[in-house]
Parts: C-alpha cells; structure tokens; sequence
C-alpha cells in the first residue's frame, strides 16, 4: 500500500507530542484527519451564512469547542460529528472529504485478459477475465465471453450476487429461469444470479458480450 503524503507541519506536531509512545507517522495521520474535518467544517459552515456563534448554537456545542474543531486542536467524538453534519445539513462522509486514500483499480489492455475455464467451456467458447474488485465487503468481476461455435448442450449457471450481460457481437437467446430474452448489439439485461441462467440458442455467429457480476456482502472466496 502507498504510503501517505504528511505535511511536514503535521509531523513537526506529532512528534512533539508529551507521550513519547505514540507513533510519530500514526499522530501526523490523525491530525491531518482533523485539520480536514476543520477545513470541510468551516468551508460548509461560512457557505450557509453562519457565524462560529450561530453554528455552535445551532450544533448544541460551546463557541469554545467549535473553534477548536475548525482549528484542528480537538478530535471529534462520532456524535459530535454527527451533530455537525446534522447542523450543516450535509452526510458526515462529506467531513471526511479531502482525506488521502488509496483506491483499488484493475487495469487490463485489450486482449490481456486472463483466459478462465467455466463449466461446459469447449473449443470456441471463450471466457476472458477483464479483472475483479475484491474487499472485506465487496468483490465485482468482468468477463468478456467469446463464442464462435455453437454448441448443443449450453451450460446453465448460478451464482451469489447481480449480473448484467451486454451484448456486443452477434444474436443469442439468453434464459433465466423460465424466461428466454432475445439479445442483439446493444442490448442489456440485468439477473439475480441465484436463479439458473445461460445462453439457450446461438442465433448469429460469433457472439461476444460482457458479463459484469456485482456481488453483495456475502462475497465468494
């Protein structure tokens, strides 16, 4: 993971704070974090027309303790931060804004995509991975499918989450459940995974289009 940027400042403070077991590199994190909450706080508050006096009455906290969030002296409790996004009339992630964190982003060029074998895979039937979000509560995978043979049994699929295929190439029956939708270039359709799903007919070769499945919080392995 890449580390983060400190202003120097920031870390001048942190290290000469008294408890002399606090890591210097952590205490600069935690008082960027407050010098944005400061900035975002005062921004928001002299953008809706009122004084540190109004905003704290407003708030339900001290003039005293307002100005030393807006100054980066104090750290907010979770109600307190709460009580200023309700007062400003904004979501508290909106506090957070400006904080320096490291996103995750999957890049593949046309035609590096990794080649998956999937059940009933044979020659001509191409799956090609485009990449996959993966997290703790998230996981999101793409899949370019190729297919320029037809075949006579097609394999039926289920699986946790969302799916939406798009067509690119060619013309296909694709069935879900008892349901068979006729897809051209162009067109979408949107699935509950869970339920059985598959190509039913191959009416025009070749047949490319995307699979895109977003998975909930119960992500697979």
């Amino acid at each position: 993971m890449a580390v983060m940027a400190m202003d120097p400042e920031l870390h001048a403070r942190a290290a000469a704070l008294p408890d002399r077991e606090v890591d210097p590199g952590e205490a600069a994190r935690k008082l960027e974090l407050e010098s944005v909450i400061a900035r975002q706080v005062r921004e928001y508050r002299t953008a809706a027309g009122l004084s540190v006096a109004e905003m704290a009455t407003r708030v339900g906290i001290s003039k005293a303790m307002l100005s030393k969030i807006e100054n980066a002296q104090t750290s907010c409790s979770l109600t307190t931060l709460g009580r200023l996004a309700t007062g400003l009339g904004i979501p508290v992630s909106a506090l957070f804004r400006g904080v320096d964190t490291e996103r995750e982003a999957v890049y593949v060029q046309a035609g590096q995509g990794a080649r998956i074998a999937r059940r009933g895979s044979r020659v001509g039937h191409v799956y090609e991975l485009l990449g996959a979000l993966r997290g703790p509560h998230k996981r999101m995978e793409a899949v370019l499918v190729t297919l320029t043979e037809s075949s006579e049994v097609f394999p039926l699929f289920q699986h946790p989450g969302t799916e939406l295929i798009y067509m690119l190439e060619g013309e296909m029956v694709y069935g879900h459940g008892e349901a068979g939708y006729t897809m051209r270039p162009g067109d979408a359709l949107q699935l509950d995974g869970e339920g059985t799903h598959g190509p039913q007919e191959l009416v025009e070769l070749p047949i490319r289009f995307l699979s895109v499945t977003a998975y909930g919080d119960h992500s697979p392995s």
